[in-house]
């Protein structure tokens, strides 16, 4: 293992959180974001406060993997370790299916309104629980997108396009209630 850091490194993806001891000989339970099929190949795995530490087992189960890491010996050693994040190297992960992407992948890209005009840069992803964020920086500050959103087209590696339908203000533009259509109808 390598020095405790509390900090994540450069080039790393979110892939989860450990949750909790599975038996006694210090396998822990891993919520994954995602598919645990994709983490399933990694030697390594960098756990906040922890460092990189060595994949000796991934074993799914029905409610997610629990895996067995270099240096956990013991139930007691595992429960230490609940809640923390879990992070994989950006060039470690496997490859995906035509149409999928890592959140990583998102970072760097310019975002755009309807029109084509850049409004910001994709800066990261956050799991913020029932819908991730898409952090955008803009000329004004930026501001949070969600990732999900029925008006966020995704075309990994090429950018991100905010449809028509897209809500004003969402990276600081400016917008308000005020400057646009009255919401009480009143005016027309």
């Amino acid at each position: 293992m390598s020095a405790p850091n509390k900090s994540a490194p450069e080039q790393t993806t979110l892939v989860g959180t450990l949750l909790g001891p599975h038996g006694v000989a210090g396998a822990i339970k891993l919520q994954v974001i995602g598919s645990p099929q994709q983490l399933s190949k990694l030697k390594r795995l960098y756990i906040g406060e922890l460092g990189w530490t060595r994949v000796l087992k991934f074993e799914l189960h029905g409610a997610g993997p629990a895996i067995t890491l270099g240096g956990i010996l013991d139930r007691t050693a595992a429960a230490e370790l609940r809640g923390r994040p879990v992070y994989a190297h950006d060039d470690e992960l496997p490859a995906l299916p035509e149409g999928e992407y890592y959140y990583h992948q998102l970072r760097g890209l310019e975002v755009k309104d309807a029109a084509g005009t850049v409004l910001g840069e994709v800066t990261d992803v956050l799991d913020a629980g029932h819908q991730d964020l898409l952090v955008v920086k803009s000329q004004r500050g930026g501001g949070l997108i969600p990732l999900q959103a029925p008006y966020v087209k995704i075309n990994p590696g090429v950018g991100i396009l905010l449809t028509e339908d897209a809500p004003l203000g969402l990276l600081g533009d400016g917008a308000s209630e005020a400057e646009g259509e009255p919401l009480d109808g009143a005016g027309e």
